[in-house]
């Protein structure tokens, strides 16, 4: 039965229930259960701007399908149309999606009689199989386009940015955010508004969304000519980046790590007595005296206050690790666990990670939690000169991602574990909100949809020194720029088997660095050997522990000293750029950092790119990913002219040329002259 209520449109048989229902311009929300009624719970979707939406139903008689055998055929039909998007719904129950011009953007997958009479297979497009209780695994299909583009859904390890043919687990792991959304070439873009645990697929031969245990399906679509009006549309309704404060926008001194105060405020200020800039320098993990005591160990620490003083007046921020573990011999274990503050497991000994001892998982999904951790870091951190946090492990890294063993306060890790980055980063924007913060920034290792109104800044996780992941983390930078997460970064030069005295790695490191000037955040980190002063007791003395290599930009001889100090400088002179592109992400949505065809959609040859970005509106960024490349090729898209910035020489758009890119050169185009001060 199809009918109009509340502005939206119902269609029910049996015990299947959808809504259909305007949620902003050009844009529905569709949700469907087989349980009575819907949850009411929004997840990441804020409430739409006001659409005007017409609904119209055309009834018809009810017949019986097969020649009278057991099954029903409804010809009734009902047209949703709220602007450019427009969902048609038979009285079978199958829904088509189409744009203002009449053409199909995306059409669920039903292969059974009543709807394709040549298919036997009776294979719904909406699946619900039951679980126990209330929950259902769901499975939700629709038909493939052949020559539909993909983008968006997070950050994904792999050298592919389109997401067409991929099978994607819609679940975190360090280096690993599922952010399902995604814009499409045809022109609309899809959020599914499901945290639970699951599986995305865009097969050649159909598409399959699959939660493993929830209550309802909940997805979001939007129709746009563009696509900064399909981004723009989807950070509407599940929130925009604040402001990007400005010291966040120069260069993040980082490594592993600054085992004490005097160590880390040596290497500021030599930064400083060398002229050179810093905006943030980090406290990295166990400078705790504890896992979940969220302070710092007087020992190797002894005048936070002190340090953070000076800092500020060398124009630094200090920015400071935190784990959401909790160990057994913590002072605040016994009080969380009274309190429900901690991820439960289903079966077993109380243990969800070992990092040096025993520890739980904190729950952020309770408030609660947010508001017990938030109380101790502000004491311990915030009021003694701390202003940015880096939460760290915020997928979480279970050290078995055993999901189905897992269980928080708003329900169990496999329907709503996708949730747990987006709360922790909500604990501590609401506590610095609330202490007089007016655009908190804060660095994690994860993310889902709406973590960037949380003041999220995403950076990819614990990853490789090679070219071979330096491919992979360009992709996924703007990935995560279309799934709707615009602040992000990478360790530049890699976390994991990196020598300081290796040449190999330096040619790496320089192309990364260059890279990381033109990412949203410019930070350098990294686990550097060969390590030393490793021979303290871990285990009960926990910040006793010595230090990676030395990891400052000085640390790799003269020669690659002048190259990456070359781009400290080349980041300053963009700070007023970066700036205003900052405010437009703000104050509209639009990534700092996005693909080619983002800006040039109508060159087709735009979609095909994947190596090179906008960074901003102005500047084609072709970053050397190649192991002993010394030039490039670079397509300049159609409709601008190109200018090299480097050397001057004007180019027509719409053609491939190749550039020389010696060691010191990332090949950068500036589009219809504009003026930025690339060259000092």
């Amino acid at each position: 039965m199809l009918y109009e209520k509340d502005n939206k449109l119902w269609y029910e048989f049996d015990n299947n229930r959808v809504c259909i229902e305007a949620w902003g311009p050009n844009a529905l929300r569709v949700r469907a259960t087989s349980n009575a009624s819907f949850t009411g719970e929004n997840w990441s979707l804020m409430e739409g701007k006001p659409a005007k939406a017409r609904i119209t139903i055309s009834k018809a008689e009810r017949k019986n399908s097969a020649g009278g055998m057991m099954g029903f055929a409804d010809l009734s039909t009902a047209e949703f149309v709220n602007g450019k998007i427009k969902a048609f719904l038979t009285g079978t129950g199958v829904i088509t999606f189409s744009n203002g011009k009449g053409e199909t953007l995306l059409k669920e997958n039903w292969r059974r009689h009543e709807d394709q009479p040549s298919m036997s297979l009776k294979i719904n497009g909406r699946e619900f199989r039951p679980l126990e209780g209330d929950s259902y695994r769901l499975a939700v299909r629709f038909l493939a386009n052949d020559d539909e583009k993909i983008f968006g859904m997070g950050q994904y390890q792999q050298k592919i940015m389109n997401m067409k043919g991929c099978s994607l687990e819609l679940a975190h792991r360090n280096s690993q955010a599922s952010v399902p959304f995604y814009v499409s070439s045809l022109g609309y873009g899809f959020f599914w508004n499901n945290p639970a645990v699951g599986r995305a697929t865009f097969g050649n031969n159909g598409y399959e969304w699959v939660a493993e245990s929830t209550k309802q399906m909940d997805y979001w679509i939007v129709a746009g000519d563009t696509p900064d009006e399909i981004e723009c549309a989807y950070m509407d309704v599940v929130g925009r980046a604040p402001m990007m404060p400005d010291y966040a926008m120069g260069f993040w001194q980082c490594k592993l790590r600054y085992c004490s105060q005097e160590e880390l405020l040596t290497v500021a200020r030599k930064h400083k007595q060398l002229g050179l800039p810093m905006d943030v320098i980090v406290a990295d993990f166990f400078h705790w005296t504890q896992q979940g005591e969220y302070k710092f160990d007087p020992k190797f620490w002894p005048d936070v206050e002190g340090m953070c003083k000076e800092l500020k007046s060398l124009g630094i921020e200090l920015m400071v690790s935190i784990w959401p573990t909790v160990d057994y011999r913590s002072e605040n274990f016994k009080e969380m666990m009274e309190k429900g503050y901690l991820v439960r497991t289903e079966r077993g000994v109380r243990v969800t990670m070992q990092a040096f001892g025993q520890e739980v998982f904190m729950d952020p999904t309770n408030p609660g939690t947010r508001e017990f951790v938030w109380s101790k870091a502000k004491q311990n951190y915030w009021d003694k000169g701390v202003r940015i946090f880096w939460l760290d492990e915020a997928e979480p890294e279970y050290s078995a991602y055993d999901y189905d063993h897992y269980r928080y306060y708003l329900g169990t890790d496999l329907q709503v574990g996708n949730l747990y980055p987006l709360y922790y980063a909500k604990a501590f924007f609401d506590g610095m909100q609330k202490a007089g913060m007016a655009n908190p920034l804060n660095l994690l290792r994860c993310a889902w949809a709406g973590s960037a109104k949380y003041g999220a800044l995403v950076w990819s996780g614990d990853i490789g020194s090679t070219f071979e992941c330096f491919h992979r983390q360009l992709r996924a930078g703007l990935s995560m720029a279309m799934a709707g997460i615009p602040w992000w970064t990478t360790d530049i030069g890699g976390f994991f088997g990196a020598r300081t005295d290796d040449p190999d790695f330096h040619e790496l490191l320089l192309r990364w660095f260059a890279w990381g000037c033109f990412c949203p955040v410019f930070r350098l980190h990294g686990v550097r050997e060969p390590q030393h002063g490793f021979d303290g007791d871990f285990i009960s003395g926990i910040g006793s522990f010595g230090s990676g290599a030395d990891n400052e930009v000085w640390s790799y001889g003269e020669d690659c000293f002048q190259v990456m100090k070359k781009y400290l400088f080349l980041r300053e002179r963009l700070k007023p750029y970066i700036s205003a592109q900052m405010k437009l992400t703000a104050d509209k949505g639009t990534p700092i950092m996005r693909p080619v065809f983002y800006d040039f959609s109508t060159d087709k040859e735009t979609w095909n790119i994947d190596d090179q970005y906008m960074f901003g509106p102005d500047i084609l960024v072709a970053p050397v990913i190649e192991k002993g490349a010394l030039k490039r090729n670079v397509y300049l898209p159609s409709g601008a002219k190109w200018t090299n910035a480097w050397t001057g020489e004007e180019h027509q758009g719409g053609q491939a040329i190749t550039v020389d890119a010696p060691i010191d050169i990332i090949p950068l185009f500036l589009k219809n002259g504009a003026r930025l001060p690339i060259k000092e």
